[in-house]
């Protein structure tokens, strides 16, 4: 799992080079819009290894003397207060997040644009306060008849009623919080704004998936529907570029099915459309980057391997149905794999049924399989990570790596003080006591010293894990998953 199959300087240049020769194709104006997470891209890392989960940032930094951003968000979103799931946090604050991670990589956020907005208390409550923060703020309406009617959506009842957003860069990114934001709408409505002041802007799209120019069936390619199968995306060739070059190219349905809408509305703003088939919108050159086809493509079975179990404990969790399931069953079958794909979850199975107690196993990046018990004192995640550091340290087993006059006293403030029924200690936990110990012995040392090296290891665990073990070993850079059960038969379990 440690292999390398993609070279990430490859693609930073490749990448950056397109882009600026998009540029320049489009006279100097271009509206880039940016799909996909731009930071801690950890999807993209475990499916292509070499691909760093920065790299997008850092491509943007490399264009940033030409670029600007421009940051959409849903009128909607901010009305219903709309979360992101993995941040805990809502769309407005993401906004207000993203300006300050931008700008702190030293790169220039122009502008927020409130989209679909309908006069929401809201949006307008959200509007004022970017504009006392000095942020300039515009609107964007809700068009009647969006994307079908293309008459009336590119007229100045249309389109034309948008604000037109001021730029100063050559290369504009339009990026958003989450999926539904407007990028998209936002981009069409600069074409026309920019069109109607005499300057013929370009657009153009940068997805990272589904990979254009790897087969439909490639496993990166399934990865992707994978990572998507609670959004119904579905890859399929696209018939346009087949059409009109010959050549078989992977897109998505819904770009395959917006593209003749799209197509009608440049050739309704500029007189004609400056792409033949969606896949011609992208500036995507992943496929380009990989080093070692049957890396990627091992590492992309285990990606759907994970994306089950974690659709089926969202199942037992209430938060999916069935329906995502189902494709990620299909999706196995079509990357001719199964659930137990990954040696880890046998592994860990067999041995929760020796001890009657959940228990976990890992795959390290050597190849070797350890595996970890629940006992009085410890969780099988934080048996699973000392013991996993015992294997990668050449630590013989029977040695303890916390002293018990350091776990004894922290097993009884979470009892007696802090009320806590289960003393067993956390991963977190864990790792203080181990650090402390540490100071004294060479033995915990030595574990220490091998934390770096989880990174890439795959764990399975026979039970539903603690959210604070799951983000302490993802921390550690272990790919997570488990069995959709829970240790203890109770409607509550945070």
């Amino acid at each position: 799992m440690s292999k390398i199959g993609f070279d990430n300087d490859k693609y930073l240049s490749m990448q950056s080079e397109h882009i600026r020769q998009r540029i320049a194709h489009f006279g100097g104006k271009l509206y880039l819009e940016f799909g996909g997470k731009l930071f801690d891209d950890y999807h993209a890392s475990r499916v292509l290894p070499g691909f760093q989960p920065d790299s997008k940032i850092r491509l943007l930094q490399e264009l940033r003397d030409d670029m600007e951003i421009v940051i959409v968000i849903n009128a909607s979103d901010i009305e219903t207060n709309k979360t992101r799931a993995d941040l805990g946090i809502t769309y407005n604050d993401d906004v207000l997040r993203l300006i300050d991670t931008f700008r702190e990589l030293g790169l220039y956020v122009g502008s927020v644009v409130i989209t679909r907005y309908d006069g929401q208390s809201g949006a307008n409550s959200f509007h004022n306060h970017l504009t006392k923060l000095g942020i300039k703020c515009y609107k964007h309406y809700s068009i009647a008849g969006y994307p079908s009617d293309v008459k009336h959506i590119v007229s100045d009842d249309g389109l034309g009623k948008n604000d037109f957003i001021e730029t100063s860069h050559s290369l504009v990114v339009v990026t958003a919080p989450g999926p539904g934001s407007g990028k998209m709408a936002t981009c069409l409505s600069q074409l026309y704004h920019e069109h109607k002041r005499g300057v013929n802007a370009g657009y153009a799209k940068f997805e990272t998936f589904p990979v254009w120019n790897l087969p439909l069936k490639h496993p990166v390619n399934l990865a992707y529907e994978a990572a998507t199968a609670d959004l119904n995306d579905v890859n399929m060739i696209d018939p346009f570029h087949l059409e009109a070059y010959g050549k078989t190219a992977v897109n998505y349905n819904r770009d395959v099915e917006i593209f003749p809408v799209l197509s009608a509305i440049f050739e309704k703003i500029q007189g004609s459309c400056p792409y033949k088939s969606p896949t011609d919108m992208g500036v995507n050159m992943a496929g380009n980057c990989i080093t070692d086809d049957e890396v990627c493509k091992e590492a992309s079975k285990f990606e759907i391997v994970r994306r089950y179990y974690a659709a089926c404990a969202n199942k037992v969790k209430g938060k999916q149905g069935d329906e995502p399931i189902r494709k990620l069953e299909l999706l196995m079958n079509q990357a001719v794999i199964t659930s137990e794909y990954s040696p880890a979850v046998c592994a860990a199975l067999n041995k929760a049924h020796e001890t009657g107690k959940p228990a976990g196993a890992i795959l390290l990046p050597d190849g070797k399989v350890v595996t970890g018990k629940t006992s009085s004192i410890l969780g099988a995640a934080s048996a699973l990570l000392l013991n996993s550091l015992k294997a990668l340290g050449g630590i013989d087993d029977s040695l303890d790596l916390i002293a018990s006059d350091i776990l004894c006293p922290i097993c009884q403030l979470k009892t007696c003080y802090l009320q806590h029924r289960n003393p067993r200690l956390h991963t977190d936990e864990v790792l203080i006591a181990l650090t402390i110990s540490a100071q004294t012995s060479d033995v915990a040392k030595l574990a220490t010293e091998q934390l770096s090296k989880l990174k890439g290891s795959d764990a399975h665990f026979s039970v539903i894990i603690s959210e604070e073990d799951e983000k302490i070993l993802r921390r550690l850079g272990i790919n997570v998953s488990y069995e959709a059960k829970y240790e203890h038969k109770r409607l509550y379990h945070k």
